[in-house]
């Protein structure tokens, strides 16, 4: 952590003055920028395992440490956006109703500054209704794609899915949001 404080002094000073006090050029910002870019997007990665712990146990704490307080999330489980931890865990329970064994595992991430994009598997056995639909006892296995931003604090302010092909079955009205 120490380190990482010092390479963005450090990418500070280098934006500020150049080595003999005149300002530096663009490509010498960059340069000096990188260290701290690189320190934020390898925090952001680190916090989307503790993210990826928090939605699998549904840990209060950890919701309060990761995520925003005003981060709006919106879900068919409500008809007005959830905030904060808090909100995204009352999705996690939600989906838990009808799958009690839900879990999200981290397959893949991607990360530039303060955007993480993440692959995940979610696997579970539809052992409860859903969206109206009773249980079938199916196991269920798909991919899902999101992409979180980050503040600079380091908690989530937003979490954007892909929508893929539920997309285009909204769109037709083959699903009800």
């Amino acid at each position: 952590m120490k380190i990482s404080i010092l390479f963005c002094l450090i990418s500070a000073l280098c934006f500020a003055t150049g080595t003999d006090d005149r300002p530096t050029s663009a490509s010498r910002q960059a340069a000096c920028a990188t260290p701290c870019d690189r320190s934020r997007t390898e925090r952001n990665k680190a916090l989307m395992y503790k993210f990826e712990q928090m939605i699998n146990t549904c840990d209060e704490t950890l919701g309060r440490e990761l995520v925003a307080t005003d981060a709006p999330f919106y879900t068919p489980a409500s008809e007005k956006p959830l905030y904060g931890g808090a909100g995204y865990l009352s999705v996690v329970r939600w989906m838990r109703s009808g799958f009690s064994d839900v879990q999200w595992h981290l397959e893949t991430m991607v990360a530039e500054g303060n955007v993480v994009a993440v692959h995940w598997t979610l696997t579970g056995t539809h052992d409860g209704e859903f969206l109206g639909i009773p249980p079938t006892g199916k196991k269920i296995s798909c991919s899902i794609m999101n992409f979180y931003t980050f503040n600079d604090e380091g908690k989530i302010v937003s979490d954007l899915a892909a929508e893929g092909m539920i997309g285009i079955l909204r769109g037709i009205g083959a699903v009800k949001p």
